[in-house]
């Protein structure tokens, strides 16, 4: 049995959130909240490459850091032992407010989009790149 750290902590909160109220989302829009919000450290779409963060194809679906990225902090590497899963809800979590989701990891200075419309936005274009 594992020792519940802080970290393994995060990544049980992050686990055992569902049933969220996601509404539907626009690619298209959500394509420019990306390239605004996203973009200075993500790449996606053919061609992606690692930047101050992962590329993030196929990221709907994914185990948490399981893309080759030896940048990931110690938190987020344990979302991944953990086995928590980007579904489309973590994600919406996790862009609505990173550091209130897990706390010290890279993504906690980013101060998250905090309309649900763009995230809604940003995770139908992120899908796209999932499937």
């Amino acid at each position: 049995m594992k020792k519940l750290t802080p970290f393994a902590l995060g990544a049980a909160l992050l686990a055992a959130f569902s049933g969220s109220a996601l509404a539907a989302g626009d690619a298209a829009k959500g394509a420019e909240v990306f390239k605004s919000t996203c973009g200075i450290c993500h790449q996606i779409g053919p061609g992606a490459k690692t930047l101050i963060g992962p590329e993030l194809n196929g990221i709907v679906g994914r185990k948490a850091a399981s893309v080759d990225y030896p940048m990931y902090s110690e938190p987020m590497k344990a979302l991944g032992e953990f086995g928590v899963v980007w579904t489309e809800e973590n994600l919406d979590r996790w862009i609505a407010n990173p550091n209130a989701a897990l706390s010290n990891s890279y993504m906690s200075m980013f101060p998250g989009v905090h309309d649900a419309s763009e995230r809604a936005n940003l995770i139908a274009y992120l899908k796209t790149f999932s499937q």
